[in-house]
């Protein structure tokens, strides 16, 4: 069998698809915080595309919402990380942990200003 990762093409692609995959499904099954704002996407991304009137509205909208699920996913890879390299207290493990709960935390507040902005 052929180890070697291929360069170019459908096939990087195809590997990269399902690396990303499987970390989706790593952080549904792992993170609770990720699956509450995944099911409030399900209601949020659909109403957002009936209540935005233009397309950029509905563009800012639906992006709020997902730039809250992206920040959440790197938020959960910086903590696994931090679990595996620093299983003990250590206050720079902290740090990066709180700076990442930091970066949801503005992207929510991002997201709910968006959609008071653009539905005000």
């Amino acid at each position: 069998m052929n180890t070697e990762k291929p360069k170019v093409g459908w096939q990087r692609w195809l590997r990269a698809f399902k690396y990303s995959s499987a970390g989706f499904q790593a952080a549904w099954k792992n993170e609770a915080a990720f699956r509450e704002e995944i099911v409030v996407a399900l209601f949020v991304v659909p109403l957002s595309l009936w209540l935005g009137q233009t397309p950029v509205e509905r563009a800012l909208l639906v992006g709020s919402v997902f730039l809250v699920l992206i920040v959440e996913l790197l938020n959960s890879a910086i903590e696994a990380v931090v679990d595996l390299t620093s299983p003990d207290f250590h206050f720079l493990a902290k740090r990066a942990k709180d700076i990442g709960s930091s970066a949801v935390l503005m992207a929510l507040m991002l997201a709910i200003s968006t959609w008071f902005l653009v539905l005000w």
